[in-house]
């Protein structure tokens, strides 16, 4: 049997080689297990924005969504399963969300490529092997069968480097991904003050705001603000970006940084080994 993590490579490498059958653009990227999460507590909180009128959604109404809603998408059994309300809004609103971030969920992604024919039998991942790697409790670690973790006791020194070193691969994997798909906006979400630039709530929510007004992705709009600045000065941009004009320096300083990024990118001989990888790694950052 093949190892699950070469599976799961075969079945992004698939993705990429047979790309204009899932989607209408080369930067779509894959929504990972920690993506898929945030979208569908975003779309709750906006579904709920549309029902009650608070954009708001409480951590246990999430949780229960979220196993409903694996089940419902690989197609396992939920009969002991109440169904969230509003679910059908809500699913819609799931879609609607990855639509506009030019993303797909891994689910899709899988389900996609069996339906195509795109994988061999032995590649096949099981619905329910898929649920357990989203869920984050399988521990691969033998080609020939697959073990769910143990906890395992860690120091108190230990659990705070571990938690450091996932920090800085979901940073490095979402400036990576924002580089590949400037529409990712729970990209930019983790980013966007990283390192400190005074981008804070206020700053994202701002910015949020006007791209929604304006139908741009979080990017394009921090982009146009910045360019205008350059171009016109800071009264110009004032007038057309009011709620921004405090976060000159700060957006400023991000916009040049991807600049950067980009410069650096555009170096490297075979840039569709990064988009690989950036995938691979935001599917498997759980």
């Amino acid at each position: 049997m093949i190892a699950f993590q070469q599976k799961m490579l075969n079945l992004i490498k698939c993705f990429r080689r047979q790309w204009p059958l899932f989607s209408n653009s080369e930067r779509t990227t894959v929504c990972g297990a920690d993506c898929m999460l945030m979208a569908l507590q975003l779309s709750m909180a906006e579904v709920n924005k549309q029902h009650c009128g608070d954009f708001t959604v409480s951590l246990s109404d999430v949780l229960e969504t979220w196993k409903y809603f694996l089940h419902d998408k690989l197609g396992l059994s939920y009969e002991n399963m109440k169904e969230p309300k509003n679910y059908a809004d809500l699913k819609k609103a799931y879609d609607a969300f990855l639509a506009r971030n030019n993303m797909l969920d891994l689910i899709d992604i899988c389900q996609k490529c069996y339906g195509l024919g795109l994988v061999s039998e032995d590649g096949s991942i099981a619905p329910v092997q898929l649920l357990e790697f989203i869920s984050g409790i399988m521990n691969v670690q033998e080609d020939n069968g697959f073990v769910l973790s143990t906890p395992i006791p860690v120091s108190t020194q230990g659990q705070e480097n571990v938690k450091v070193t996932i920090l800085a691969k979901k940073c490095v994997c979402s400036y990576l991904s924002l580089l590949v798909n400037s529409k990712d906006d729970l990209a930019l979400a983790h980013i966007l003050n990283v390192p400190d630039r005074g981008l804070g709530r206020e700053a994202f929510t701002n910015l949020k705001h006007v791209s929604q007004k304006k139908k741009m992705s979080i990017f394009l709009m921090a982009t146009s603000f910045i360019r205008t600045v350059e171009l016109g000065g800071r009264g110009c941009a004032s007038s057309l970006f009011d709620p921004l004009r405090v976060h000159v320096k700060g957006l400023s300083d991000f916009v040049n940084f991807i600049d950067k990024l980009q410069e650096i990118i555009g170096e490297i001989l075979n840039p569709s080994k990064l988009l690989c990888w950036t995938i691979l790694l935001r599917c498997c950052l759980i």
